[in-house]
C-alpha cells in the first residue's frame, strides 16, 4: 500500500489550506462555528446537493436558531420545514437529538466524540465533522468527495465500501490532517472534491494537490476510485386515492411498505402490477373507512422515484361522504397541502389535481 512521506504530506497540507483560504465558497454554514449550526448543516447535506440545502438551511435556522427552540417545536412543524428535502428520518432524528441536548447537555452539542455519537442520527462522520469544525478537534472525516480526492491522490484501487480501501485512505488522511486547523482542512478536502476533483472531467490544472497526485502523474485520474456496485432499479406500481368531500381531501400518514411513514400522503398501495396495486388500495381503504369508496379510473399516470424504486403512479379519484376515519387520517383543504408535512409525491399529485391534469374516465371501478 502506498503511504505518503511526512515532508510531502506537510507540503500538500499547506498548499491545500492556502487554496481553501483564497477559493472557498461563502456558504452560509461557514459563517459560524456554532456547533448547533454546523450540526444542522451536516445533517442537511447528507445525500443532498448544496444548492438544494441552502434555502432550507436558512429557513430552518430562522425558525429554530438553537437546539432549545428545535426541541420545543412540534415534530409536525419540523417536518413541514423539511418537506421537499427528502430522507425524512434525518429530520426526526435531528428533533429527537435536540430534545436530548436540551435535557442532558444544556442545549449544546457535546464536544466529546462518544457523547456526540450517542445522539440519535449522529454517526461517526457527523460527529467528527462537527467536532473538527466547531471545536477544532483533530478528527478526519471521510465522505464520498474526500474518498475520491484521496483515491486519486494515492492512485488507490477500490472504492469506499471496501474495508481495505477505507483503511488506506484513513491512514493517509491522518498523515495529511492539519492539527492546527482540522475544520478548515476537512472542509478544504470536501470543497476540492465538490468543485475541482469532480467525478467526471476533473479540473486537474486548477488543483492545489496536483504536484503530489499520483493519478495526475500517471495521466489517469478519471480511473479512480473504482465504481461501487449499484443496486438494480426495481420497477413497481402505486395506486393512490384522491378522495374528496366538503371537508377537503383525505390524506394519511405514510405511503406503503414502511415508506415516508412520518409524512402525509394520498392513501396508497404498492404492487407488482397496476391491477394488484389497485386491489391492495381497495383493501386498505375498506379497512380504514369501513367500506370501499367508488373510484374512477384515471386517464394518465405519473412517475416517481424513491431510492431504488422506479414507481408508476396511478391516481384514482372518488368522493367519500362517510365517517371520518381515525388512525392516521386527516382532511386537508387543497390550498393547505403545499404547506403541510407532505411527501414530494403527495405534493406532485396535489399539483396535478389542481392543474386538472388527471382527466377521469367515467368508468367506476
Amino acid at each position: 500500500m502506498f503511504r505518503l512521506d511526512r515532508s510531502d504530506a506537510a507540503a500538500a497540507r499547506r498548499a491545500l489550506l492556502r487554496w481553501y483560504r483564497h477559493r472557498a465558497r461563502p456558504l452560509p454554514w461557514r459563517q459560524s462555528k456554532d456547533p448547533y449550526k454546523v450540526w444542522v448543516s451536516e445533517v442537511m447535506l447528507q445525500q443532498t446537493q448544496i444548492e438544494t440545502v441552502i434555502p432550507y438551511y436558512q429557513h430552518f435556522l430562522r425558525e429554530f436558531p438553537n437546539a432549545g427552540r428545535l426541541a420545543q417545536a412540534p415534530l409536525e412543524r419540523v417536518l413541514e420545514l423539511w418537506s421537499g428535502l427528502g430522507y425524512y428520518r434525518r429530520a426526526r432524528n435531528l428533533h429527537r437529538a435536540a430534545q436530548e441536548l436540551a435535557l442532558q447537555h444544556g442545549g449544546r452539542f457535546p464536544g466529546d466524540l462518544k457523547q456526540a455519537r450517542s445522539l440519535p442520527g449522529v454517526g461517526d462522520y457527523t460527529a467528527r465533522a462537527v467536532l473538527s469544525i466547531a471545536y477544532h478537534q483533530p478528527f478526519t472525516v471521510l465522505d464520498g468527495n474526500v474518498a475520491r480526492v484521496m483515491a486519486r491522490f494515492l492512485a488507490l484501487g477500490g472504492s469506499l465500501p471496501q474495508p481495505r480501501f477505507r483503511r488506506a485512505v484513513e491512514q493517509n488522511l491522518e498523515l495529511l490532517l492539519s492539527r492546527r486547523s482540522p475544520g478548515n482542512f476537512n472542509q478544504a478536502l470536501m470543497e476540492l472534491g465538490q468543485t475541482i476533483c469532480l467525478p467526471r472531467a476533473p479540473q486537474c490544472s486548477a488543483c492545489p494537490l496536483r504536484r503530489w497526485c499520483r493519478a495526475y502523474r500517471f495521466h489517469n485520474p478519471a480511473d479512480y476510485p473504482q465504481p461501487r456496485p449499484r443496486r438494480q432499479t426495481e420497477e413497481c406500481y402505486l395506486a393512490a386515492a384522491a378522495l374528496h368531500s366538503s371537508r377537503g381531501i383525505l390524506l394519511c400518514r405514510g405511503l406503503d411498505d414502511g415508506l415516508l411513514d412520518s409524512l402525509w400522503n394520498f392513501p396508497s398501495a404498492l404492487g407488482p402490477s397496476s391491477r394488484e396495486a389497485l386491489e391492495r388500495l381497495k383493501e386498505k381503504l375498506c379497512s380504514a373507512l369501513g367500506a370501499s369508496p367508488a373510484l374512477k379510473k384515471p386517464d394518465h399516470q405519473l412517475r416517481h422515484n424513491i431510492t431504488y424504486r422506479s414507481i408508476r403512479v396511478r391516481v384514482y379519484t372518488g368522493e367519500w361522504t362517510g365517517r371520518s376515519p381515525g388512525g392516521g387520517f386527516r382532511w386537508f383543504q387543497p390550498q393547505t397541502i403545499e404547506q403541510a408535512a407532505v411527501s414530494q409525491l403527495a405534493r406532485k399529485i396535489a399539483r396535478k389535481l389542481a392543474d386538472g391534469c388527471f382527466e377521469i374516465h367515467q368508468e367506476t371501478l
